[in-house]
């Protein structure tokens, strides 16, 4: 096992819920987490992949090159099979370029609204990447399924997270406290795989500085 190189992994968002979900899930390493914020003039890469793992991997791998560091991308988004796949890739932006979380809810409402209830299954994708420079990317996956509701529930959490319905907790994700959404979450499923996949391969004991 080798020691786990740098005092830092940099996770590629601005989004301060997503970087206190990681935060909490890294606790356990010994790392710094810092978001894009930490490192300014880092270029805007654009997602245009047709996949959740073509676009981790791709933003991973371009931050990665310019920091010289080790960057986790995750591409996450709502998967409704009764919609052809919608919003998918198109998640963060399905209301339009600059949507905000409340309008891409409202659209996928106002789509839902023609589909029988017991169809509205949908599934949350988390495509995670991690570049570290000179090595092979690694990829991992994690999915949560549910039901997608037309009348959002909950004030915790981000995206469509008040339309996302959990049978077996009878609460929207947006309802469930940070503790229990970690256990069951996209996002906390990819990272518990990374997770994994560090601790076997590196020794977190020591920061080194660089």
């Amino acid at each position: 096992m080798k020691a786990w190189p740098f005092s830092y992994i940099l996770i590629a968002t601005r989004n301060k819920g997503k970087l206190k979900q990681f935060r909490d899930l890294f606790a356990e390493l010994n790392l710094e987490v810092k978001g894009l914020d930490d490192f300014p003039g880092l270029p805007e890469v654009d997602e245009d992949q047709d996949s959740f793992e073509g676009n981790a991997r791709k933003k991973a791998e371009t931050i990665s090159r310019v920091i010289g560091g080790p960057v986790i991308s995750d591409d996450s988004g709502l998967v409704v099979p009764a919609l052809n796949g919608e919003p998918g890739v198109y998640s963060a932006r399905y209301a339009g370029p600059n949507a905000t979380d409340e309008e891409n809810n409202q659209k996928l409402i106002e789509r839902i609204q023609s589909i029988p209830e017991e169809e509205r299954q949908g599934f949350y994708v988390c495509a995670m990447a991690l570049a570290i420079p000179g090595e092979e990317t690694k990829i991992v996956r994690g999915e949560c399924s549910g039901f997608i509701i037309t009348e959002p529930r909950g004030t915790e959490g981000f995206g469509y997270d008040p339309v996302f319905y959990l049978p077996t907790e009878k609460k929207t994700m947006a309802e469930l406290p940070s503790e229990r959404k970690y256990q069951l979450s996209h996002r906390a499923k990819a990272t518990e795989q990374l997770l994994t996949l560090l601790k076997k391969e590196y020794s977190f004991e020591q920061k080194v500085m660089k």
